[in-house]
């Protein structure tokens, strides 16, 4: 019998990914629970074959066109993964939404640094290694009471940005980039958007299933793009600053099949499936065909006259697909190619 894909049991569409609401729960209850009747949903449990869908910063100041970091068209890819969610409801195992988690005093945020005449830099400024070395941007001083709570780190810290930079410059990632100040903690902007936090809801009663959210980037001296690792894992000397999240990465490729979606697919999706692969190629190299890129349900950041990341998503994405991963549409019926 070739499996069906299911209705989904609330309303979808781009619009509404695009409206800010407070889910009713206790209604969407009755939804998802109307909804695993209908369609005689059984228990995640027992399924032979195990789904997990990772949602990467499905957020408001992501994925709202008034957030801090819209990704434009990012409302579309919202709908596309509420309604890849809710359509294989009942083959899907697990759902992993990830949350970008920010305080103001962070090395990505304005407030950290501070130029000749104490000013912060603008969003979307670029600190080189070079402007660290020539004084064009330094620590702010308030960021070493703010972090360490003792004015007297603020030479560490100084050591540490020249420090980091080298290391993302060195490695060949990217130039340090100044952030509009986004998804910090407490904040609207933190927050799912109400159609995906209503899709993992309605998944996660009809299934029996908890939603497992995984919260990252709250370490203030170093940007965590990705779930599994943060970009710069040691400060001056080699001491850790922080370590890979090897207990996620052994709990999704446990899973029969990953599908990955979400923001941004220049920074935070890419630099995901870039962890995951190297955990990947280090332990097992075939373990990349479980791997699936849900390409229609994630946009790069583009800045118009200032940045466009499209050329390098797409370049990573390639990458990913030559090193074994499949990347493929959400709207493929899974059954084409996987033992549903």
């Amino acid at each position: 019998m070739v499996r069906q894909a299911l209705d989904t049991p609330i309303r979808i569409t781009p619009d509404r990914c695009n409206e800010l609401y407070a889910v009713d729960y206790g209604e969407l209850t009755a939804v998802a629970e109307q909804f695993r009747k209908e369609n005689k949903i059984r228990a995640a449990g027992v399924d032979k074959f195990r789904i997990a869908t990772v949602v990467i910063d499905g957020q408001i100041d992501f994925c709202h066109s008034t957030g801090s970091l819209y990704v434009i068209g990012a409302e579309k890819d919202s709908a596309r993964t509420c309604e890849f969610l809710l359509r294989n409801a009942d083959v899907i195992t697990d759902v992993v939404p990830t949350l970008d988690t920010h305080t103001a005093y962070q090395i990505f945020h304005p407030a950290f640094f501070v130029n000749g005449g104490g000013e912060c830099p603008p969003p979307m400024t670029f600190v080189t290694t070079a402007d660290v070395k020539n004084g064009r941007w330094r620590v702010n001083p308030a960021a070493a009471y703010a972090i360490a709570g003792s004015s007297s780190t603020y030479m560490a810290i100084q050591q540490h940005l020249l420090h980091y930079v080298n290391e993302l410059e060195r490695s060949g990632k990217y130039t340090l980039c100044v952030w509009p100040y986004h998804t910090m903690l407490g904040s609207v902007g933190h927050a799912l958007v109400p159609t995906i936090a209503e899709a993992c809801f309605v998944h996660a009663i009809a299934r029996g299933s908890q939603t497992q959210f995984e919260i990252k980037g709250g370490n203030p001296l170093t940007e965590n793009y990705s779930p599994f690792c943060p970009e710069v894992l040691t400060r001056p000397g080699g001491k850790p600053i922080a370590q890979r999240n090897t207990a996620i990465l052994s709990n999704l490729l446990d899973h029969d099949a990953v599908f990955i979606c979400g923001q941004a697919k220049s920074h935070c999706v890419a630099w995901a499936i870039d962890d995951l692969l190297t955990y990947i190629q280090a332990h097992d190299k075939t373990l990349a065909e479980k791997v699936y890129l849900l390409e229609d349900c994630t946009s790069p950041v583009v800045v118009p006259g200032v940045v466009d990341f499209t050329d390098e998503a797409n370049a990573a994405f390639e990458r990913f697909r030559n090193a074994g991963m499949h990347v493929v549409q959400s709207t493929a019926p899974l059954g084409d190619y996987l033992p549903l």
